[in-house]
């Protein structure tokens, strides 16, 4: 088995070796860091909050006022009438279904937008990953975290440099 090992990689070996024997050049790309460090990341997170922020403090208001207004009722069950009560529990049900239709909208335009932005930002990040394998000539660019590797072949800081470069 070992001898069948030794055989495959080497074969591997003399197929990946060009006929000039230079090493390949790699590089990696921590995406994640990408997205959590790069400048069009952090613009688009600010635009969305921009755009955003107002509707969900809007939502965390209506909730609380909702809230409030359920613990009221409930306080006041036992001394208020009936059709009095019946009367409050139906404006406390149409307020949770229009907080549950807002609450489906914002969530469904916040979804739609944050796509958007991040369909950008893949594009920047894509330019950036094949300026860089252009430019220096790399043979192969993984774009993955998830492997063991060397500092030395980590890029990431490149792409983000290249990506913060981009107009």
């Amino acid at each position: 088995m070992k001898r069948a090992f030794a055989i495959a990689a080497f074969g591997v070996q003399a197929v990946l070796t060009p006929a000039s024997a230079q090493p390949l050049k790699i590089g990696l790309v921590d995406v994640q860091q990408v997205l959590q460090e790069s400048a069009p990341s952090k613009a688009a997170g600010a635009r969305l909050e921009r755009e955003f922020g107002g509707r969900s403090r809007e939502l965390v208001r209506l909730e609380a006022r909702l809230r409030e207004d359920t613990d009221k009722l409930e306080k006041e069950s036992p001394t208020i009438s009936e059709t009095d009560r019946n009367r409050r529990t139906r404006e406390l049900t149409n307020q949770k279904r229009e907080l549950e239709r807002k609450a489906r909208e914002f969530q469904e335009d916040a979804e739609r937008r944050q796509q958007e932005e991040q369909r950008v930002v893949k594009e920047r990040f894509e330019k950036a990953v094949k300026k860089i394998f252009d430019a220096d000539k790399y043979d192969l660019i993984l774009q993955d975290n998830s492997q063991l590797h060397s500092s030395a072949v980590d890029i990431t800081k490149k792409v983000l440099d290249a990506m913060a470069a981009q107009k």
